[in-house]
């Protein structure tokens, strides 16, 4: 079994194309039972606003790479779509998922929210039962990995995340935010973590407004420094008249503000949006009373801390490449799988045909039956315990899938 992964990140496509191959929920679905259709082993799509990466394991890995290529673009029907897709296969693909999930291939490097991602992605996988055994250990090393370099290194110790960038530099422009009105629309993490930028900065009233209104009550609590007041979503317009900022970041597939709707504006309007696809229309920014922030304009914004973080992804490859070593020494041992499940279903055989032989011959009570039946089981279990201990170890050796090959061949399997 072979490890790729085929997609879109902030690398090599601006956010106007990976708006548009953005996985949704019901995309996901769609996607996962095309690709195991496809005959591959196991999948996880990771869809964020840096990122949307398919990660698969096949036996086929070239085929079903051009395959998940080819899928990528009927799929989502994007112009030239070709020329941002990458591929990573074998290692650079185990090394790929190390990074991402410890922040090191982040528009904003080292940034936490990613973590989580990683995490969700997993365990939507899990729950729709695409990742196996593979990725479900890829991913949990990684997770592991990326824990261990934050807390080793003081990864987290300096508090960056898209959010933290986007607000410093709002208040580098406007010298101070203190009793500046926001409007934040969203009460999602991203949402959650500005709230808590802001909390620091003494700002005005904070209008809050989302779909569902009940996630605006939770957060209400977390931030109590905070003025908080709940809007209706339909309101969102007329508020906008009456603040500074508008800070957006909702998972909606469509705009949520739109030039035609916008009220008219009497002073500079700052608009930070940080979700993707976009919620805010392009054409809104026509208005040089307005200024609009989407999530590509933080790569130009997150130079500052870059050489510190250079350091620390230097010091990170240490915790990586120890990782992906134990994982590459556990992808050996599991090669041998079949072949110890083959033992163990063949010993079965043995077990139900010595018991029905035995039972026909000797007339037997149900105590005597249990014991024989125990008996048989266990001086099986025995016969072979030794041999798969000794299969287990032979991880290390280089010549396992001739080892592979002569137990198929001894046991006929």
């Amino acid at each position: 079994m072979r490890i790729a992964v085929i997609g879109v990140n902030h690398n090599d496509a601006s956010v106007e194309i990976r708006e548009k191959v953005a996985f949704c929920e019901t995309k996901k679905i769609e996607t996962v039972n095309t690709l195991l259709d496809l005959g591959i082993s196991e999948t996880i799509i990771l869809s964020t606003c840096n990122r949307s990466e398919i990660y698969i394991v096949s036996k086929d890995l070239d085929k079903h790479i051009e395959e998940t290529k080819n899928f990528y673009k009927e799929f989502f029907q994007v112009e030239d779509i070709e020329n941002y897709l990458f591929v990573k296969k074998d290692h650079e693909a185990i090394l790929h998922i190390y990074n991402v999930a410890a922040g090191l291939d982040s528009i904003v490097i080292g940034e936490d929210q990613i973590l989580g991602q990683v995490k969700e992605a997993l365990q939507s996988a899990m729950e729709v039962g695409c990742s196996k055994k593979i990725l479900n250990k890829l991913f949990r090393e990684a997770v592991t990995a990326a824990k261990q370099i934050k807390s080793t290194l003081g990864i987290s110790e300096i508090p960056l995340s898209t959010s933290y960038i986007a607000i410093k530099n709002l208040k580098e422009e406007l010298g101070t935010l203190k009793n500046k009105n926001i409007l934040v629309i969203g009460a999602g993490k991203i949402s959650s973590l500005a709230l808590k930028y802001f909390e620091e900065e003494e700002v005005g009233t904070v209008y809050m407004t989302n779909r569902t209104m009940h996630k605006i009550e939770d957060i209400c609590t977390e931030c109590k420094k905070l003025h908080i007041e709940a809007i209706d979503f339909k309101e969102r317009y007329k508020i906008i008249k009456n603040v500074d900022v508008v800070f957006t970041a909702t998972s909606a597939t469509h705009l949520i503000l739109k030039k035609d709707m916008m009220p008219e504006i009497d002073h500079e309007l700052h608009i930070i949006d940080l979700a993707v696809p976009r919620d805010v229309e392009i054409s809104i920014k026509e208005n040089k009373l307005i200024k609009v922030y989407d999530i590509d304009d933080l790569k130009k914004l997150s130079d500052e801390n870059l050489k510190k973080r250079e350091i620390l992804s230097e010091n990170a490859s240490g915790i990586i490449e120890n990782s992906i070593k134990d994982f590459y020494e556990w992808m050996k041992g599991i090669k041998f799988d079949p072949v110890i499940k083959s033992l163990n279903e063949r010993c079965r055989e043995i077990e139900e045909d010595t018991f029905d032989y035995i039972n026909r011959k000797l007339e037997l009570d149900c105590r005597e039956k249990k014991i024989i039946e125990k008996m048989i089981k266990s001086s099986l279990k025995r016969l072979i315990r030794e041999p798969i201990n000794n299969l287990k170890d032979l991880n290390k050796e280089e010549n396992v899938e001739q080892y592979i090959e002569m137990m198929n061949k001894l046991f006929n399997f």
